[in-house]
């Protein structure tokens, strides 16, 4: 009795498995090429990284950014001072009004000079010469002005300007610090963001600019294009940049998980809606040589998405040229 009860069982089950669908939809499968994707890490970066430096040495007496900030091309970062210049033009200030003095003194020598030539009291040699005073000390006082320029103008270089727009990285020093000529004040990230990949030599021929990037985004999957590939191999590695709209640059440095192509390969992708999961186990009706519906067992691959949305690839259980029943 009981192996009566498991022969109508398993003839049912048959029965389930095995059942003409007139008019039912079929899809003929066919091996189709997919694009076969690479998870790397990529880095949040700027495309230029440039310093903000004091041209002149001295004590940092302002610091008015910290790291972070947004600034613009020639706005002030902070300023240094330099007690010395002060001092130095101080002491030509006073070279200025001797030279100032001197040339009075020469000028009203010259003119009473001519009035004693006219008289015949002074010769015209002497003359000559009180005039050659007045014009050595104009040169003086000349030469002098253009050294007080020059000091001006250094004391002026105290302004720590940013030479781009961008966002503030680093600042590697501090208000009161000293700090000599050309020493970094600030390092400002400029030109842009992107992201920074570095993807395993062997797929470097498979890599091409201007194709589509993945990128996992908190807010879902973003869409990204490889920009440029550096032809310098890095430890193995080749670099790329790749150009995102809406990158979030509040962390520079920061990881992004992305998918890049690294070529192509044949699958045979089925309906999603042929799919059905049961216990655990998939299931997928195909039509035979009679036309008689038979539900297989299949092991799946990944969902597709843009050109083949809506299919699933199958790994095992069918094959090309079976005929998929859709319900």
């Amino acid at each position: 009795m009981k192996m009566l009860s498991i022969a109508l069982l398993i003839i049912a089950s048959t029965g389930l498995a095995a059942t003409s669908f007139a008019g039912a939809e079929t899809v003929t499968l066919s091996p189709t090429e997919i694009t076969e994707w690479k998870a790397v890490q990529a880095r949040v970066e700027s495309r230029d990284i440039v310093p903000a430096r004091a041209r002149i040495g001295g004590v940092i007496e302002e610091l008015t950014i910290s790291e972070g900030d947004l600034v613009t091309a020639g706005q002030q970062l902070g300023l240094v001072k330099d007690d010395k210049i002060a001092f130095q033009i101080a002491a030509i200030d006073a070279q200025l009004a001797a030279f100032a003095a001197q040339l009075e003194t020469a000028e009203a020598e010259y003119k009473r000079g001519e009035t004693l030539v006219n008289q015949g009291v002074v010769t015209r040699q002497r003359l000559a010469q009180l005039s050659t005073d007045v014009e050595v000390t104009r040169n003086q006082i000349a030469a002098t002005q253009a050294n007080r320029a020059v000091l001006t103008q250094q004391e002026t270089e105290g302004a720590v300007v940013a030479p781009a727009d961008g966002r503030v990285l680093t600042v590697p020093a501090s208000r009161g610090s000293v700090i000599m000529p050309g020493e970094p004040v600030a390092t400002i990230g400029s030109g842009g963001f992107f992201l920074r990949l570095a993807i395993p030599e062997r797929f470097a021929d498979s890599l091409q600019a201007g194709a589509e990037i993945r990128i996992a985004t908190e807010s879902g999957e973003a869409a990204g294009r490889l920009a440029k590939i550096y032809p310098q191999i890095d430890n193995g590695r080749v670099i790329a940049d790749v150009e995102v709209d809406k990158l979030d640059t509040a962390f520079v440095n920061a990881r992004i998980l992305v998918e890049v192509p690294i070529g192509t390969r044949t699958a045979l992708l089925a309906p999603l809606d042929a799919v059905v999961n049961r216990h655990g186990i998939d299931f997928i009706t195909v039509e035979d040589h009679a036309g008689v519906a038979v539900e297989r067992t299949v092991i799946l691959g990944a969902a597709q998405d843009g050109d083949h949305a809506g299919l699933i690839e199958v790994i095992s259980g069918v094959s090309a040229g079976d005929k998929v029943v859709r319900p």
